[in-house]
């Protein structure tokens, strides 16, 4: 009997030990744990969705939409709610792209409440996974940026990450425009994971969209004519500026190689930058008229002034020739310029002595910003006097020495083309900016007929001549600087120009990076200026002058 007492007396001891713990069990979590434990009861039941806005559409100056949005579907899982993640695994991979052992490990991690596991598929393969009606997994509606004209302007638009951000460009640079406003939902499950509620939150509200001045059918003859120059050439790269010097507006902004907009983030640094207004390039000979212009202003010379030039001139412990052998020659200002003398321009420049020089090169613009209103824009790089050494003045006057933009050339000779006044660059439309006067008229005029002079028979570029127009325009070719001095086989290749030459109303800037074989600006750089401008003339409608 008594050892019956005892065994039911254990019994009993044992029973209140386990109720007791029970009981500080509950206790601890009813206060200690309830917030954790009723968040993660909450994240099962109960999920935040949020409501991605549709991004606004860029368009052209023509409505030609160069970046928009389109419904898509992102699939995402609860891997708790999935029991057989290697089957389910089997079953969705041929419908997200995914491999069946990646998402296999996926799936079969209970401890992810959720997780993406692909994102922004088109809505038909997105449609495919709904109808599986697997559970724990999901779909969410939301849109993907895509782009009709493909890889037109990619440098220019940049690239949207996954989560709808801008990333370049001009995705980034109006961001806060082209975005809207993110809406959210609340999803609430049963405790078998089935939705039995959805609770609307904030609304999504559209983008705005954004329109250029960019013109489509332009942009794209600009990328194919670069395209075929590089390929012709093996060039490194190659960009230009088509804009209207009348107003400003940026027509084209193009860059070789080009590259699709969704694949920027998979390419070196070189093929992602906007090369036409980030790249800094020594000019040369494009750099020759305002080192005329800037004397001209101070009516130290004239066009017809004439020079006695030697084959080549000393300065300091620099010896500067021509492009080309020749022997002693008297050369007119207009002849100097038309026929690119290096001599004649050092010439001029040492005329000007190093203040001038500055002080004029400064105000036309150069080594700063354009004040365009696109993003990672260059300011060049140009030497203060401080800075000179005893052969500067033979370098600088003829590009040599200091670095532009293409997009600085650009608007340095618009404002030759437009009466000494230029308007600042933009390629948003309603975006103009004040226009600054950077000549006298006098002087843009006196050096726009020089330039015409540089298309004629006796120029360097007479082979970028139209038919029934007169064009007015420069070459340029120069070395690219590197350790010690310069470059014996890397060369930019330039040419800037516009057209009509008493009226003009379109401006073209050609730069090819580092052609082969054939490197001078007249060889390269010229052509690719003919052929844009003869398909621009045409196609808009501008007349002879």
């Amino acid at each position: 009997m008594r050892t019956l007492d005892r065994r039911i007396g254990l019994l009993f001891a044992i029973f209140l030990v386990l109720l007791t713990a029970a009981i500080v069990r509950a206790g601890w979590l009813g206060t200690v744990r309830a917030d954790a434990l009723r968040a993660h009861a909450q994240s099962q039941q109960m999920r935040q969705v949020a409501l991605p806005a549709r991004r606004g559409t860029i368009l052209d100056r023509n409505g030609v939409e160069l970046a928009v949005s389109e419904d898509a579907v992102t699939v995402f899982a609860n891997p708790f709610l999935i029991d057989k993640p290697a089957a389910v695994a089997a079953r969705l991979a041929p419908l997200i792209g995914k491999p069946v052992a990646e998402l296999t490990r996926i799936l079969g991690d209970r401890r992810q409440g959720f997780t993406y596991l692909a994102r922004k598929l088109d809505a038909s393969r997105g449609a495919k996974v709904e109808r599986l009606q697997i559970e724990g997994i999901g779909t969410q509606s939301e849109s993907k940026r895509v782009y009709p004209q493909g890889s037109l302007a990619s440098q220019l638009l940049g690239p949207v990450g996954t989560d709808g951000e801008g990333l370049g460009g001009l995705e980034a640079a109006h961001e806060q425009t082209l975005h809207g406003r993110d809406g959210s939902r609340r999803l609430v499950r049963d405790a078998l994971g089935k939705p039995i509620s959805i609770v609307e939150g904030a609304r999504a509200e559209p983008g705005d969209d954004l329109r250029l001045t960019i013109d489509a059918p332009l942009q794209e003859r600009v990328e194919a004519v670069l395209a075929e120059t590089g390929e012709r050439f093996q060039a490194k790269g190659a960009s230009a500026v088509a804009l209207d010097p009348r107003n400003g507006e940026i027509l084209a902004l193009a860059n070789w190689p080009a590259i699709e907009p969704e694949k920027l983030g998979d390419t070196d640094a070189y093929e992602r930058q906007n090369r036409a207004l980030a790249a800094n390039y020594e000019p040369g000979s494009t750099f020759k008229p305002f080192t005329v212009a800037g004397a001209l202003e101070e009516k130290l010379i004239a066009p017809d002034t004439p020079f006695d030039l030697p084959p080549t001139i000393q300065v300091a412990d620099r010896e500067i020739g021509e492009s080309h052998d020749r022997g002693p020659v008297r050369l007119t200002v207009a002849e100097i310029l038309a026929q690119s003398s290096n001599v004649g321009a050092v010439k001029i420049g040492l005329l000007l002595g190093p203040n001038r020089f500055d002080r004029w090169i400064r105000h036309f613009g150069f080594g700063e910003l354009t004040d365009v209103d696109l993003p990672g824009e260059a300011g060049g790089i140009v030497p203060r006097p401080s800075e000179y050494s005893g052969s500067s003045l033979g370098n600088l006057p003829i590009g040599q020495g200091l670095a532009v933009t293409p997009l600085q050339m650009a608007v340095g000779y618009a404002a030759i083309a437009a009466g000494g006044v230029a308007h600042r660059p933009h390629a948003i439309a309603g975006a103009r900016g004040q226009a600054r006067r950077l000549m006298s008229e006098r002087v843009a005029d006196q050096v726009s007929r020089m330039l015409e002079g540089v298309l004629g028979s006796e120029g360097t570029a007479a082979q970028a001549s139209i038919p029934g127009y007169r064009l007015a325009g420069k070459t340029g070719t120069a070395q690219k600087p590197e350790a010690g001095g310069y470059s014996k086989t890397k060369y930019v290749g330039s040419f800037i120009g516009y057209a009509p030459a008493r009226n003009p109303r379109l401006l073209v800037a050609v730069a090819v990076d580092e052609p082969r074989g054939e490197f001078y600006g007249s060889a390269v750089a010229a052509p690719a200026f003919e052929k844009i401008v003869s398909f621009a003339l045409q196609y808009l409608a501008i007349p002879p002058d």
